[in-house]
């Protein structure tokens, strides 16, 4: 098994906790003390950083919230990625695919360039879009299967020929596509029966399970279902609804403290049932 599963394995084992902590770091969102801060964007991922290490399997770096400010995002993306914690996975929200020269740079750019230890990628241009991902045996590669957001219905859920719907291909594929266990996929906590028949076909691969959280889905259920037989293999990850408390804060460990509260309430969910 990969180093990278390891890994994340070992963390949820020794926290009892699959928290993914989703790093959506739009500074039009950040509280009004960073504001006045030479880095904003990188001081705020510190305190949520800080506030969150002691109950995060993973961190979900969103690359769309940094790449959208140029020169300055990439900076904040890097000095951030230079902040997680060793001990915790670290994926690249990148959703990348091309053909295969193009997607090889992408691999590069994100387990080298930036060696982030795990990446979410499309799967619709087929294998030879991945392969350049699937190559880096010691990463994790999650492919979106079964997205949480409405639109899931227009391509993932769509029947097919052959009378399945769409995801159960790209579940298919997958598991195939996969080397020494760098397989995963991402299926959203918004849809917990179609999460829990999906992790029953596929006990072998890594889940990534957004939809928690502003979107609705249950954590319970997210963990319950997205687990594998030995409660281990999946992480579910939170945004919005940790990284941005409700209040006014006066200060950055007042701020820390709320973060702390929450991932602390979203951990203790979990322990009973891991």
């Amino acid at each position: 098994m990969n180093s990278s599963r390891n890994k994340a394995n070992e963390r949820i084992a020794s926290l009892r906790s699959m928290l993914c902590v989703g790093l959506d770091s739009d500074p039009a969102k950040i509280p009004a003390l960073f504001q006045s801060m030479q880095h904003p964007v990188q001081e705020f991922n510190r305190a949520v950083i800080r506030a969150t290490r002691d109950h995060a399997a993973a961190y979900k770096v969103n690359t769309a919230f940094y790449e959208s400010r140029g020169l300055a995002g990439m900076r904040d993306l890097e000095e951030t990625l230079q902040a997680l914690p060793p001990e915790c996975l670290s994926i690249a929200d990148a959703k990348r695919a091309d053909i295969g020269n193009t997607s090889r740079q992408y691999a590069k750019a994100f387990f080298e360039a930036w060696p982030f230890d795990a990446i979410t990628v499309a799967p619709y241009m087929g294998f030879d879009s991945l392969e350049p991902f699937f190559e880096y045996e010691d990463k994790l590669v999650f492919v979106l299967c079964l997205t949480s957001n409405p639109g899931s219905r227009d391509f993932e859920e769509r029947i097919v020929e052959d009378g399945r719907p769409l995801y159960r291909s790209v579940l298919e594929r997958v598991s195939a596509w996969q080397r020494n266990g760098n397989a995963g996929v991402v299926v959203g906590a918004t849809k917990p029966g179609l999460l829990q028949e999906l992790r029953r076909d596929a006990p072998d691969l890594f889940f990534l399970i957004p939809g928690v959280g502003a979107q609705g889905g249950s954590m319970q259920e997210a963990v319950s279902h997205g687990a594998d037989p030995e409660g281990r293999s999946a992480v579910v990850n939170v945004s919005r609804a940790l990284i941005f408390p409700d209040g006014e804060f006066s200060s950055v460990e007042q701020f820390e403290a709320a973060v702390n509260r929450e991932a602390g309430k979203l951990h203790e969910s979990m322990i009973g049932m891991l």
